[in-house]
This record gives C-alpha cells, sequence and structure tokens, in this order.
C-alpha cells in the first residue's frame, strides 16, 4: 500500500459522498469504485481491507456527517464526544467497504473471469447484511444515489433498492477492468447489455398509465422547535398551528388530513395531566371538520406489574371522531428511542439525555378509509411507518403485502437541522413507492413533506424549517410486484453466490 492506492481509496470515498445529497452528482455512482477497483490491483487481502476501509470512512464522513448535530444539539452531547460518536459509527459503516475490498481481492486473483459479476454480488449481500446486523442502519445505501434517475430505479419492483446497487457496482467493476486490461471486453459488454435492458425495462414501466380515481391527501407541516416540542408554556401554541394549517388544507376537500410524528405535544388517550382534555379537544375538532385525521402521537400502557411501557404511535380517526385504527411503531431507533444491551451499554442513557425507553409493536397495520361522494363512496387501504422505519425496504413491503395500496410516513426531521440529512431521508420513500408500486405521502415535522407517485416521481415537496400544508390526489397501487410478494430474493441470491465463491477460494488455497 503506497500513496498512490491510498489516494485512489480516498478518492472512491469521496466521489461515492457526493453522488449523495446535498451534492447529489448521481453520476459520479457509476464511476466512484473504479479508483478503488483499480488500487485493489496486486494487493493483499489485507491491504485491500484498509484500502476499502478507507473509502468507506470517507463515503460515510460524507453523508452521515449530520449525525454530530443530532447528538449535539439534541442528545446534550458537548461538541467534540458528539464528534466522535459519529466518527465511531462511520469507522462501524466503513467496515462493510472494507469487507468488500478484501474479499474482492482475493476473488480477483482466483476468479478473475469472474470478477466484474462476483464484486457487484458481493457488495449488495454486504448492503443487506448492514439492513439487518445491530438492529440494522441502511443509510446511504449505494443504489439511493439514483432516486432521481427514474428509468434507473424502476428494476427496484423485482430486485428493491439493492438491484440499483448492484448494477452501480457491475458498471464500476466493468470499467475499472477494462482500464485495467483493454482486452476486457466481455465485463464491458455485459455492463452495457444489463445497463440497455434496465432502461429499457424502466422506460416500459415509465409509459404506463395509473388509474383516474385517487385519494386527495393534505399533509401538514407544522414546524415547531424541537425544544419548544415539550415545553408546557407552549402546549396550546403546537396545538394551534395544526389546527390552522389544517383549516387552511380543507378548503381544498381532501379525504384525509395527516400530520406528522408526536405531533400532538400530549400522549393521546393517556389519563394524566391535560392528556384527557386534550384528547377530547383533538376529537371534537375531527368530529367538527368531518375529515379524518391521521397523526403520531407518544402513548404508553401500564403493565399489570405496574411497568410503564412507552410507544411511538399512530392513530386514525375517522370523521366522526373514532378511532378506526392504532399503529405502534415497530423498528425502533436504537440510541434515540432505546438503548440496546442496556446492561453493558448503562453509560449511554446518562450521556444523552434524549434517549427514550420505548417497546416496539409488533402488527403491519392496514387502515381503511371511506371517501368520495355519497353515490360513489369507495375505500382506500394504507398504512404508515414512523420516521426511521421508511429507510427499511423490507419493512414497508410487509404492509403493502398485507393490503396497503397507499404507503404514508410521519416523521420529525427538526433532529436532522439543516443538513443533507431531511433530503436524504426523503429520497430513501422514493425507492420504497418503485419497489412496492404504491404511492407515498410524507408529513414531516420541519421537512421535508410531499408526495411520491407509484412510478417515484417527486410530485410536491415543502422546504424545511417553514410551516406548510400540500394537497394532492394519489392514485392507490393496484398491482402487488415481484418485490413485494418475495422480498430480497435478489439480494439473499447475492449472498449466496458471494459465499459459495468464497468457499472455493478458501479450499483452492488450502
Amino acid at each position: 500500500m503506497n500513496f498512490r492506492s491510498v489516494s485512489f481509496a480516498a478518492v472512491s470515498g469521496l466521489l461515492l459522498a457526493a453522488a449523495f445529497p446535498t451534492i447529489n452528482f448521481h453520476f459520479l455512482a457509476w464511476v466512484a469504485l473504479v479508483p478503488l477497483l483499480i488500487a485493489l490491483n496486486g494487493q493483499t487481502v489485507k491491504l485491500g481491507f484498509w484500502l476499502g476501509g478507507i473509502a468507506g470512512l470517507f463515503y460515510f464522513t460524507g453523508t452521515v456527517h449530520w449525525v454530530t448535530n443530532s447528538v449535539h444539539f439534541y442528545g446534550n452531547v458537548p461538541l467534540v464526544p458528539a464528534s466522535l460518536i459519529t466518527l465511531l459509527l462511520c469507522v462501524y459503516l466503513a467496515l462493510y467497504p472494507a469487507l468488500f475490498a478484501a474479499a474482492a481481492v482475493s476473488l480477483k486473483k482466483n476468479h478473475p473471469a469472474l470478477f466484474f459479476i462476483a464484486a457487484p454480488a458481493l457488495w449488495t449481500a454486504l448492503e443487506l447484511a448492514r439492513t439487518y446486523v445491530f438492529s440494522g442502519f441502511p443509510w446511504s445505501l449505494l443504489g439511493y444515489s439514483q432516486y432521481s434517475v427514474l428509468p434507473v430505479v424502476q428494476i427496484a419492483d423485482i430486485t428493491g433498492v439493492y438491484g440499483v446497487s448492484f448494477l452501480l457496482v457491475l458498471v464500476n467493476a466493468a470499467v475499472a477492468e477494462f482500464i485495467v486490461n483493454r482486452k476486457n471486453y466481455p465485463a464491458i459488454l455485459t455492463a452495457v447489455l444489463l445497463l440497455a435492458l434496465v432502461l429499457g425495462y424502466g422506460f416500459m414501466k415509465l409509459r404506463a398509465t395509473e388509474g383516474a380515481e385517487g385519494i386527495t391527501i393534505s399533509v401538514i407541516q407544522g414546524n415547531i422547535e424541537q425544544d419548544k416540542k415539550w415545553d408546557p408554556a407552549y402546549q396550546a401554541e403546537t396545538i394551534a398551528v395544526y389546527k390552522r394549517l389544517t383549516r387552511e388544507a380543507l378548503v381544498k376537500h381532501p379525504d384525509l388530513v395527516i400530520w406528522p410524528e408526536t405531533a400532538t405535544p400530549f400522549y393521546f388517550t393517556g389519563g394524566s395531566g391535560n392528556d384527557k382534555p386534550l384528547t377530547a379537544d383533538l376529537i371534537a375538532f375531527v368530529q367538527q371538520n368531518k375529515v379524518p385525521l391521521l397523526f403520531g402521537s407518544p402513548t404508553y400502557e401500564i403493565r399489570p406489574n405496574r411497568r410503564i411501557v412507552g410507544r411511538n404511535s399512530a392513530f386514525l380517526l375517522s370523521d366522526n371522531g373514532r378511532i378506526d385504527a392504532t399503529y405502534h411503531k415497530i423498528h425502533l431507533v436504537p440510541f434515540g428511542e432505546y438503548v440496546p444491551l442496556k446492561k453493558i451499554l448503562f453509560f449511554v442513557e446518562k450521556m444523552v439525555q434524549a434517549v427514550g425507553d420505548f417497546q416496539g409493536g409488533d402488527e403491519y397495520t392496514v387502515m381503511t378509509i371511506s371517501h368520495g361522494s355519497a353515490g360513489e363512496q369507495r375505500e382506500t387501504k394504507l398504512s404508515t411507518v414512523i420516521c426511521y422505519e421508511i429507510i427499511f425496504p423490507d419493512l414497508v413491503r410487509r404492509f403493502v403485502n398485507s393490503g396497503a395500496t397507499v404507503m404514508t410516513t410521519v416523521t420529525n426531521d427538526a433532529w436532522f437541522g439543516r443538513t443533507a440529512a431531511p433530503l436524504q431521508h426523503f429520497s430513501m420513500a422514493v425507492l420504497r413507492a418503485v419497489e412496492n408500486r404504491v404511492p407515498v405521502a410524507r408529513a414531516a415535522n420541519t421537512g421535508i413533506s410531499g408526495f411520491i407517485d407509484s412510478r417515484g416521481r417527486i410530485l410536491e415537496t415543502s422546504g424545511i424549517f417553514t410551516e406548510a400544508e400540500l394537497t394532492r390526489k394519489l392514485v392507490p397501487g393496484t398491482e402487488k410486484t415481484f418485490y413485494t410478494r418475495y422480498g430480497d430474493l435478489f439480494s439473499y441470491a447475492c449472498v449466496i453466490f458471494s459465499l459459495i465463491l468464497l468457499a472455493w477460494t478458501r479450499r483452492r488455497n488450502t
């Protein structure tokens, strides 16, 4: 390993980061790994690991740097320790490119003819692992860089976002192989052919027409400052903001109004303090307007042993104020909503005051909205996921597979501040829409709120840190895609293929 190879690895990391918001040079993802792959030529497995780690460190430092903002300003951790926590996270995430590079060196030496197909399979397998290991953190999966390149991402209805990552790495590997050896035509021809097939499929899907019938949804963005959200002095003001924006939206005759995650500054249905009168007031507001309301609220329940269990929940109130459905967030944020391995990491809760102690739900709730004129009543099945959950492909597809034809997501991205995170978070919802061919409505406390159709087109968005009410008609999904029905089969096939190749390599070398 020399200065040249280290520089090439660092350049790859920087190019990868630049492919994501807010720089958003998505075209760089098609060549970002080329410097690293060239630098791996002639390296040992150990040196390959370090080069991959260097690339990964630049990659993730450039895309998840916003964690420092969240931990420092809202976790009350001093800036230096907060930066070290972010660095530690980036080091962990960099292990995946490091493992990729180490395995790539071995595969290149032992199976050079298969390298251009083995490399993307290996990368995809590791992205799948990153989605699940230690609760999972699939932020900045390579495929997300193409969220705005709609012809490319349409394949996600078969492969999930991981298939887009596979294609990107395949092209990178083919280009790197061709640069190293100009006689390596099979790799570059295969990449061109596969890219042409993906684009052909994408344009075909984008030309497909949607139905005429739809559901009109209004999303409300209250822009409530995080440090005021739970201050009793601002409780009435917070509720008044949401009511005012909702009245403005009602002029457009929506079939459903959506407020963000934990929009209510009280425990809806709670039994202490002001919870009961504020709950009754909200129900009366919905009854008065005669439009269903979907909103987020913290809740709790008291178990027989008098243990209090907190939940991050969402409620659907019908137009007569009845609670039609309740959803409890399934995938909680580690170190945000609970502390994993509490006995070992006992110091974390004391260090980060904002860490909650929530319990996850276990039901993939599907809600029914009745809408339309008296003579033409229709029903739309929809589900909601809360905040962080939208970044998990398999979690969202389970709601659609259970019957949801419209997906909604409620979130409070105030934690991110004015960083790249709100746009990165929103962009991932595009892939959820394409994977399952359902539109997505997103209500965020401070933005970005908006609408995405079933082809991944971003129909409308709000700004960040501003009040907003947006209203759109969304056409429910009418088909269950291959991905919705069968999930990550493509990715698991990549896992199996990678393991077989690595096992074969090890056997040859013993």
